[in-house]
């Protein structure tokens, strides 16, 4: 008897042979898929933890900055009980933040942040160093104009210093002009988000550094008066030759022509109106030899006008030994020095005009600047080096890392 199965019966077994196969592929892919939903589930789950955790670390050390900064507003400075925190919550997170703040002023200061959401711990360490008022030789929070032949150097610099710096934090057009044959020994820079080749206005002329934007506005901060100089009693206008040995609290200062004002001391004005050197006055700042402690802090809540042939007179002819704070109130300063002009100026609201010829050693900061006449601009970069007294210094980062 004939028992071959028929060829309809091998084809039925044949598809249910693959439709096994391929149930049995399926299952495999199915769950090789789920394997891997689950995976990447997990690992983007971890990855988010650790996100969460980082930020957390970041928020952390950027607090800790922020109360460093603030403890500076108290004098004198304290660093017995310095900032520290534990396990705070960041906003809007499950991750929490703990950091401390380390250090003296001799060895610097060092602050350690640790985040953690879930398993996750990340780890974020910073030191800090002291930023000042005049990090840059010039700069204008609008306008910056130098006159034809201007040189812009520097000296007192470390080896591996930041550039000299000129800059604006305008992005508009022209908002720096600098004329023909005008010599900048450093760079060039522009509000956050400007273009460069927009805001520089040159031709014929050489920058030795880079020209850039900043990433971010560089800020001006506005300068109050320190507390003991405007509690004290205001004397009258200065109209005559005197010499000047403590600090004081004025109306102004009108000086007729020839008149000198002496400052033989450590030496704070505050000067509540205007401050007019007609032709000829001077203010004279006695030398090192003769007095080693002599200097003068001006604060000038008016406007100063320096006429032709007056003098700021510096004989130390070190610009950290005249500072000069423009506050809110100060508009304006015209300075047509007879004599070379060693000092800082620091006027975030005025526009500060140099008319002279004569060659200017320090820092000027200000809403605008203007040189009419053709001089050398040497910036002391020893400015840069600050102490935890000076005005408006501020704590920022010099170093970051991440665990």
């Amino acid at each position: 008897m004939n028992t071959r199965q028929s060829p309809q019966s091998e084809r039925k077994g044949a598809v249910m042979a693959l439709v096994l196969l391929a149930i049995m592929i399926l299952a495999i892919a199915g769950i090789g898929l789920l394997e891997l939903g689950l995976r990447s589930r997990t690992m983007a789950a971890r990855t988010a933890t650790e996100i969460e955790a980082r930020c957390a670390a970041d928020a952390g050390l950027v607090k800790a900055v922020f109360e460093m900064n603030e403890k500076l507003k108290v004098t004198p400075w304290d660093d017995s009980i310095l900032p520290e925190a534990t396990d705070e919550v960041l906003p809007n997170c499950g991750a929490t933040f703990s950091y401390t703040a380390t250090g003296d002023l001799y060895n610097g200061y060092n602050i350690e942040a640790i985040g953690k959401s879930g398993w996750a711990l990340k780890k974020a360490n910073c030191t800090l160093e002291l930023r000042g008022l005049f990090e840059a030789a010039i700069f204008a929070n609008t306008t910056i104009s130098l006159k034809e032949g201007t040189i812009v150097d520097w000296y007192n610099y470390d080896e591996n210093e930041k550039k000299l710096q000129v800059g604006t934090n305008s992005i508009e057009w022209g908002s720096i002009d600098l004329k023909n044959n005008v010599f900048i020994n450093g760079d060039v820079i522009v509000g956050s988000g400007g273009d460069p080749d927009v805001v520089i206005d040159a031709s014929w002329v050489t920058i030795t550094g880079d020209t850039y934007a900043m990433t971010e506005i560089y800020q001006l901060p506005s300068i109050e008066v320190p507390e003991y100089l405007e509690l004290l009693p205001s004397n009258k206008t200065i109209n005559d030759t005197n010499t000047i040995t403590t600090s004081g609290k004025y109306d102004g200062i009108n000086l007729g022509p020839g008149k000198i004002i002496t400052i033989d001391g450590p030496v704070a004005l505050n000067i509540t109106g205007d401050i007019i050197f007609k032709n000829s006055s001077q203010l004279q700042i006695v030398d090192a030899e003769t007095n080693p402690n002599a200097s003068l802090t001006l604060y000038v809540g008016g406007n100063i006008d320096c006429r032709y042939g007056s003098a700021l007179n510096n004989l130390t002819k070190d610009p950290k030994k005249l500072k000069v704070y423009g506050l809110d109130s100060c508009l304006d300063m015209d300075f047509k020095n007879s004599t070379d002009f060693y000092g800082a100026i620091y006027a975030p609201k005025a526009d500060v005009t140099f008319y002279n010829s004569s060659d200017a050693y320090g820092a000027v900061i200000a809403d605008s600047f203007e040189q009419l006449n053709t001089a050398t601009f040497h910036y002391d970069a020893s400015l840069r080096d600050v102490n935890i007294d000076e005005e408006a210094v501020r704590f920022i980062i010099k170093q970051w890392s991440e665990e």
